[in-house]
């Protein structure tokens, strides 16, 4: 398929986008990654929502005498949504998103429900944190129903 006369494939597509999401944490890639975001937003005039994911990891079954800790999720929620908020305060537009599970799962459902063309994240992990806890990046471009762009931290 051609693009229209005066655009080019990735102007045209670009401004199919409507709305983009962008999932961050507090990290480098992650700030690279609502970057990209904030820019593509601007550009195209789509809204933006910033989704942080909070979850519960469950302890193992026993943790000695002093008995298990496990944080209140409303404590949770409400701390995630503070932070957020600051985190996208100087976004214009920015939408700020808590959502609780497992991270890669909620962000992929959450689009899919919200109407969501792109969904923006970071791409910084090293092999060892990517054994041990997989690769959130990978899940996205498996399972996300919309566009995935992965924005890197340059090198240098």
């Amino acid at each position: 398929m051609l693009p229209p006369p005066g655009c080019t494939p990735y102007d045209c597509r670009m401004d199919s986008y409507q709305h983009i999401a962008v999932a961050i944490e507090d990290s480098p890639g992650s700030q690279r990654a609502l970057d990209e975001a904030s820019r593509i937003a601007a550009l195209t005039g789509a809204r933006l929502s910033v989704l942080h994911v909070t979850s519960i990891s469950m302890p193992p079954p026993y943790m000695g005498e002093g008995g298990v800790f496990i944080p209140d999720p409303e404590v949770m929620q409400s701390a995630a949504l503070e932070w957020l908020t600051e985190a996208v305060a100087g976004v214009p537009g920015a939408e700020p998103v808590v959502l609780q599970g497992h991270p890669p799962d909620a962000v992929c459902l959450w689009a899919e429900e919200h109407g969501v063309d792109l969904v923006v994240a970071g791409a910084e992990r090293g092999k060892i944190e990517r054994l041990l806890l997989g690769s959130f990046a990978l899940h996205l471009s498996r399972h996300a129903t919309c566009d995935v762009l992965l924005a890197r931290i340059p090198k240098g």
